[in-house]
This record gives C-alpha cells, sequence and structure tokens, in this order.
C-alpha cells in the first residue's frame, strides 16, 4: 500500500488540488492507494466516487496538521505492508515518523526562504531526510540545490493534464459571441497576483492596439489585484480591449481558450513567490494554443522557446510587447500552435505517472 498525505484536494479547487488528485489516480490504476487529506464542505459526496480510499482530517489549520501526523503514525504503526508515503509539501511530512520511503513534492516558493532562518532550517532537515524529492521542473529543482537541499535526492516530474476534453458546440458558439469582430486575441488563466504581471501585459496591450485596432485580451481569474488592473485598464482606455471573466465554467473557460491565438503569461519573481512549473501553458497548449512565459521560474519545462512559444524576460515591458508582437505579424501562433498541441502529449498523467511508477 502507498499513502498519499496531501493539505489539497478537491472538491476545493486549485492548482494544487488538481496535481494531488491527478496524482491519487493515476497511481491507484498500478498500486494500492489511501488518501490523508483535508476536510471540506461537500467532501462526502464527492469521495464516495473515488476508486480508493480516503481518510479526511477535520479541525482548525493549525490542529489539523498535529491530528492529521497523529493518524498517519498510527496507520502506519498497524498497517506492516505500506511501502511508501508521498506528501504534497515539507510540512504534510515534516511530523511522520518512518523509516519507509517517503517522497516530498516541492513546487519553488515553500523552498525559497532565507538561509539559517527557522522556517529554512526546518525545511531542509525535513527534505534531507526524505527518500526522494520530487520537483516540479529544472528550476525548481537547481532552487532547492542553491537552498542547500542534497541534490543526491531529487528529481524532476513535471505536474500531470488529463487529455483536453471536448467542448460543446453550445460552449463554443457562447465564446465567439464574447469575442465577436475581435482579432487577435490574447487570453490568461490566472490568479490576479503580482507574479503573474497582468500589469505589464496591460502596458503592452495599449502599445499593440496601435497597430491591431481590434485586439482583445481576456483575463480569467480572480485576485487581491483584480481591482488595480482594472484600475489600470480604465486609466489606458483599454475598456473596449479588455474582458475580465471570473466564476465561469471549466467549458467555457476552455472555449475562450481554444479561440484565442496566444496564451500571455510572462511571470515573474515577487518577493519569495515564483512560479515553480505553470501547468496553465500546458493547458493552452492541449487546445493549440501558444503561449509567452517569463524566463523567471519553471515555464521553460512548459514552453519549447520559439518552437511551442516564447520565453521571454517578464521584467522588460518592451520584450514582452516584442514577443506577442513576434507571433503576431508572423503568423507564427497557428504553427506554434500545432506543436504546443503535439508537445503538451508529454504532460499527460499516463506518460507522467510512468516516472513516478520507477521511483516507487
Amino acid at each position: 500500500m502507498h499513502l498519499i498525505v496531501t493539505r489539497s484536494f478537491p472538491p476545493e479547487v486549485g492548482g494544487m488540488q488538481n496535481l494531488m488528485w491527478g496524482l491519487a489516480n493515476s497511481l491507484s490504476k498500478h498500486k494500492l492507494i489511501k488518501v490523508f487529506a483535508d476536510n471540506y464542505d461537500r467532501c462526502l459526496e464527492f469521495d464516495k466516487n473515488l476508486s480508493y480510499t480516503i481518510e479526511r482530517v477535520s479541525g482548525p489549520k493549525f490542529i489539523r496538521k498535529y491530528r492529521k501526523a497523529y493518524l498517519v503514525n498510527e496507520f502506519i504503526k498497524e498497517n506492516s505492508k505500506i511501502e511508501c508515503i508521498i506528501t504534497d509539501h515539507w510540512k504534510s511530512l515534516e511530523l511522520i515518523k518512518t523509516n519507509k520511503k517517503k517522497i516530498c513534492l516541492i513546487h519553488s516558493k515553500e523552498i525559497n526562504h532565507p538561509k539559517n532562518s527557522r522556517i529554512y532550517n526546518r525545511i531542509i532537515k525535513v527534505l534531507n531526510d526524505a527518500h526522494f524529492i520530487v520537483a516540479n521542473s529544472e528550476y525548481t529543482k537547481n532552487l532547492a540545490v542553491e537552498n542547500g537541499v542534497s541534490n543526491k535526492n531529487i528529481i524532476v516530474i513535471n505536474p500531470g493534464v488529463y487529455p483536453a476534453s471536448p467542448i460543446e458546440n453550445k460552449i463554443i458558439k457562447d465564446a465567439e459571441i464574447l469575442l465577436k469582430g475581435k482579432n487577435p486575441r490574447l487570453i490568461t488563466v490566472s490568479r490576479y497576483d503580482k507574479r503573474k504581471n497582468h500589469e505589464k501585459i496591460i502596458m503592452a496591450l495599449r502599445n499593440l492596439k496601435q497597430i491591431y485596432p481590434n485586439i482583445i485580451y481576456v483575463s480569467v481569474g480572480y485576485g487581491e489585484e483584480e481591482e488595480n488592473i482594472r484600475k489600470l485598464v480604465n486609466e489606458l482606455g483599454l475598456e473596449n480591449h479588455v474582458i475580465f471573466q471570473k466564476n465561469i465554467s471549466q467549458e467555457l473557460k476552455n472555449a475562450l481558450i481554444s479561440k484565442s491565438d496566444l496564451f500571455v503569461m510572462p511571470s515573474i519573481i515577487h518577493k519569495n513567490s515564483v512560479e515553480g512549473f505553470g501547468i496553465a501553458y500546458v493547458e493552452a497548449a492541449q487546445y493549440g494554443v501558444p503561449s509567452i512565459g517569463g524566463k523567471d521560474g519553471g515555464a521553460a519545462d512548459a514552453i519549447k522557446d520559439k518552437e511551442t512559444g516564447i520565453i521571454c524576460d517578464g521584467n522588460n515591458l518592451d520584450d514582452i510587447y516584442s514577443s506577442i508582437e513576434t507571433l503576431l505579424k508572423n503568423n507564427l501562433s497557428k504553427e506554434m500552435g500545432n506543436k504546443a498541441k503535439e508537445f503538451a502529449k508529454k504532460f499527460e498523467w499516463d506518460n507522467i505517472v510512468q516516472q513516478y511508477l520507477k521511483i516507487l
């Protein structure tokens, strides 16, 4: 039996939740799996459809961590056939006491702390005690090594995706109504977060509209920076060139991506926050849409520079502008999009799970 211990799991929504959900589902096709996860609303109904055992842990966040670790430790004591424990985060592993094989996933920002700080010392102790550390990108692996994590146990396994779902004609039509008469079409799907760099996309759009008067930028998401981005759009007079969308269905989101020419998310490092991988680039690629990503972070694992998109300097407005303009003026979006769609297949869970099985 293999245990998965995670703080992030559906029905809660998010990138980490999708990652751990995909990993649990994929591994359960090959191994006996039990998941320990946090309890959320609607869990009871959600868990009925799972093909593996899941134990939910309730309580305030601080207490929940200790309660979950206690339950895991007791379960390990009572079950001698457990082969491995896989955790989503170093904090999920910190209190688990066992000599069984331990695999800990790392994602970037959670390991990016000042050296010799209290939290840094905790991280290093936990990770260096793990049998394998799974980094979500080469960038994250290098960051971990620079921060003092032992290089010998780190391997890179990119996050997985499920094959792109077909989109109903009705939903496609809904997307077309929103985008009617607008070309070229840019899109971002992400939280409004400083590191996602919406601000510079909007500033580049101000210049692009001089060349492409019917250009449209669709921004799907929510977050603490949303108000500031909306204010910037108004200040620059771009109200007719930006569509804000949030709380929309997954189907409509996919339809808007599929009808776009370019996915734009030139991420940057903001304080300790950095884009460890960027699954959104792969999701766009599945629908034949190339991406503009930032050089700071793990985008280079998800985008083949100048083949399936462009890696640019997200701190440089001119570089963002010229990268978008290069793809648009040379009509490269379709050619790169076709290559991106083929490239995205390597990230499908049936392929990614094989890399986990090798270390299990």
